[in-house]
């Protein structure tokens, strides 16, 4: 077997289903899942329609390119999005698709890097899982960069060594933030690209949440925009990692795409013919729909804007939550057991949450997870108000910070 696998944590939602074993709910309360990241609203139907359509096409082989149209859909997209120059996105050679974020972003590390410098892979802390799952199976070490509220979340870059820096060979970013919500400004992006130039590194964006934000006219910028507006118009060192799950609340299609510096995406295409990747014809056609479509976006977008609007001040008065920028996600503060909140919150309220703990590392200035949760609120409009008012009543009956 491979020894690297020795090093894998458990994931978290293992830890959690540990954590809840033997605990029996109030049963006369229905259960609201709060702790992952799993869309919940409807899919659109014109995008199930085109899906349906192109059953009949299951029996050909894709090609791991994919199609000329998709790739197309793509580009326009990123184009529309971030307002980038007409033209600017080749989809013949700075577009692939792939089978969401999650395959691509671990595949991606597998590709890229170079096991025999001992390399580095920063990346914020907490974070996806995949992402230091997929440096260790790279045989790289994970350099971990906290997202403290006092920094507003965001990743300190002027806090990485030299000597981390001269390792690097991917700096993972995530904006919108898994679980905090911070959104990274474009002077921020071109600060990485600026350190990626200095140590010849490649900045991998995951961005799956850029199409869930707050504010409706104030949308995320992300590392393309900032490659080009910085004069990087071939987006050397960029890569960004895009996903129907969120955008369209297609978690179960597993369509995305990756795109940016063509030279690093023709390596990643070489790769990916043998790794078995390829993306069923059907899954194209539905997400050249929804690519093409930016109104459901709006429309599920908005649905997240409400939920917000009605959750927040039903948990402000007992916890304190601050409105994110984006994704979907509450990062409170809980005292300094996290874990036994959780637990506590399961058993009383019949309400999951996930601890802050599992989703981070401990380091030299404590673990920035530890003593916070993520509460996701992907259930319908009514069971997220429901859960905030179980978890409004239970803090009411339990001193929100620990002894």
């Amino acid at each position: 077997m491979n020894p690297q696998l020795a090093q894998l944590h458990a994931y978290p939602f293992e830890r959690l289903a540990r954590l809840k074993a033997g605990i029996v709910p109030p049963p006369q309360l229905r259960h609201i899942a709060m702790s992952i990241g799993e869309p919940q609203h409807a899919p659109p139907e014109f995008v199930l329609e085109a899906l349906r359509r192109a059953l009949g096409e299951l029996g050909s082989y894709p090609a791991t390119v994919g199609l000329e149209e998709l790739r197309a859909a793509c580009a326009a997209w990123l184009t529309r999005r971030y307002g980038l120059k007409e033209g600017g996105i080749d989809p013949q050679t700075m577009v692939l698709p792939v089978n969401g974020t999650r395959e691509a972003l671990f595949a991606f590390v597998q590709a890229v890097v170079d096991p025999h410098r001992e390399p580095r892979v920063v990346m914020p802390n907490p974070f996806y899982q995949i992402y230091e799952g997929a440096a260790l199976l790279a045989r790289a070490q994970p350099h971990f960069l906290d997202t403290l509220a006092g920094d507003a979340y965001l990743p300190d870059l002027a806090q990485v060594p030299e000597s981390v820096w001269r390792a690097c060979q991917v700096l993972i970013l995530c904006t919108p933030g898994n679980p905090t919500g911070a959104v990274l400004p474009l002077s921020y992006l071109r600060r990485a690209l600026d350190l990626a130039e200095r140590y010849d590194f490649i900045v991998a964006s995951d961005e799956c949440y850029s199409d869930i934000y707050l504010e409706e006219d104030a949308p995320p910028p992300g590392l393309l925009e900032a490659a080009e507006a910085s004069g990087r118009s071939r987006f050397e060192r960029c890569v960004v990692f895009h996903s129907l799950s969120k955008r369209s609340s297609l978690p179960g299609l597993r369509s995305g795409f990756v795109a940016g510096d063509p030279q690093v995406l023709k390596r990643f295409l070489l790769y990916r013919t043998y790794h078995g990747s390829a993306m069923p014809l059907p899954t194209q056609r539905a997400s050249i729909a929804a690519w093409n479509d930016d109104a459901h976006a709006r429309d599920n977008r908005r649905l997240y804007q409400e939920k917000f609007a009605a959750v927040l001040p039903l948990l402000a008065a007992q916890l304190p939550v601050s409105r994110p920028a984006g994704a979907f996600y509450l990062w409170p503060e809980v005292g300094a057991d996290d874990e036994r909140f959780a637990r506590d919150l399961f058993a009383h309220a019949n309400v999951t949450v996930l601890p802050g703990r599992y989703l981070s590392r401990p380091g030299a200035g404590g673990d920035p997870g530890a003593g916070r949760v993520r509460v996701s609120l992907v259930p319908p409009l009514p069971a997220c108000i429901e859960a905030a008012r179980r978890i409004g009543d239970f803090l009411a009956r339990r001193p929100v910070r620990d002894s």
